[in-house]
C-alpha cells in the first residue's frame, strides 16, 4: 500500500476502519502500524472530520409531506408516460431500416458486378486450360 493510497482511502471513507474496502483493510491497517508518521495525522484528521459529521442535525421530514408526494404519486396512477419519447423511437426504426437497406444493396451491388467483372478473367482461364489438354501443332506436324 502507498502512501497516496492510505490518504485516498482515509479521505473517502474516513477513520472508522471498519469502512474501509475489506480487500484493503489489512494492508491499509499494516500501512498504518508501519507508517504512523504518516496515518497519524491522516487519521486525526478524518476523526475529526466524521465527529462533526456526527454531531450534526439530521434533517426530519414533516409526515404531513410525506402523505402528500404518497397521495400525488398515487392519484397519478404509478404509470410513466412515453409520448415525449415516440418520436425518437421512431427516428432510430427508420435510421435502422434504412442502414439495413443500404447494407443489403451494397451486397447485391457487389455480387452482381463481381460476376461481370471477372467474365473476362475466366474466359481466358477456359480458353488457356483448353488449350493445355487439346492436340498441340508439334503433335500434328510431328
Amino acid at each position: 500500500m502507498t502512501a497516496e493510497r492510505f490518504l485516498a482511502l482515509v479521505a473517502a471513507y474516513g477513520a472508522d476502519r471498519r469502512r474501509w474496502p475489506e480487500a484493503e483493510r489489512a494492508a491499509a491497517e499494516a500501512f498504518a502500524a508501519a507508517r504512523v508518521d504518516v496515518s497519524g495525522r491522516a487519521l486525526a484528521e478524518a476523526d475529526a472530520v466524521d465527529a462533526l459529521l456526527h454531531r450534526s442535525p439530521t434533517p426530519q421530514v414533516s409526515t404531513a409531506l410525506r402523505d402528500r408526494v404518497l397521495a400525488a404519486a398515487a392519484s397519478a396512477g404509478g404509470r410513466a408516460s412515453r409520448t415525449g419519447r415516440m418520436w425518437i423511437d421512431r427516428l432510430s426504426l427508420a435510421f435502422g431500416a434504412g442502414w439495413a437497406v443500404a447494407t443489403c444493396a451494397g451486397v447485391v451491388a457487389g455480387v452482381m458486378l463481381t460476376g461481370r467483372l471477372t467474365a473476362d478473367a475466366q474466359a481466358d482461364a477456359v480458353l488457356y486450360q483448353s488449350s493445355l489438354l487439346g492436340v498441340d501443332d508439334t503433335e500434328v506436324l510431328g
